[in-house]
C-alpha cells in the first residue's frame, strides 16, 4: 500500500512540474526576458534534476526505443506522457531551429504512445496530431 501511495505521489509530482513547464513554454507565464529556447533550456534543466529525464537523450535515441525510454520513468505515465508530448508540439511549432522537425516528430510519437495506452479517445489529441501531420 505504501509503495502505490508513493508511485501515485511522483506521478502528480511529475505531473505539475510537466504543466509548469509546459505553462512557461507555451507563454501562459508571461516572462519577456526569456526566448522560446532558453525557456526550452530551463525546462530542460528541470526535467533532468528533478526526475532524471534527459532530454538530449531522449532527441538522440531512435523513435523505437521511445517507449523503453519512457517507461524508465515511474512517473511518466498517461497524461504525463501527453503534458510531455505537448511541451515537444510547442517546441516545434514555435521555434525554427534545426531540431524543429525532430521536436515534432517526437512529440507525435509520444502522442501515438499515449493512443497506445489510453482506453479512451480524444478529439484533443487527435487534433494535436493532425496538427503535427500537417506542419510536417
Amino acid at each position: 500500500m505504501e509503495q502505490k501511495d508513493y508511485l501515485l505521489r511522483e506521478i502528480e509530482k511529475i505531473g505539475l512540474l510537466l504543466k509548469m513547464i509546459f505553462n512557461k513554454i507555451a507563454g501562459k507565464e508571461e516572462n519577456y526576458a526569456l526566448t522560446v529556447e532558453n525557456q526550452f533550456e530551463e525546462a530542460k534543466g528541470l526535467l533532468l534534476s528533478e526526475i532524471g529525464f534527459d532530454i538530449d537523450t531522449f532527441l538522440s535515441i531512435e523513435k523505437s526505443e521511445i517507449e523503453q525510454y519512457i517507461s524508465e520513468f515511474n512517473g511518466i505515465k498517461g497524461s504525463n506522457i501527453e503534458l510531455l508530448a505537448d511541451i515537444f508540439r510547442v517546441m516545434g511549432m514555435k521555434t525554427d531551429s534545426s531540431m524543429t522537425k525532430e521536436y515534432l516528430e517526437r512529440a507525435l510519437k509520444l502522442y501515438e504512445l499515449c493512443n497506445s495506452l489510453d482506453k479512451t479517445f480524444s478529439f484533443d489529441r487527435e487534433r494535436k496530431i493532425n496538427e503535427i501531420r500537417n506542419a510536417l
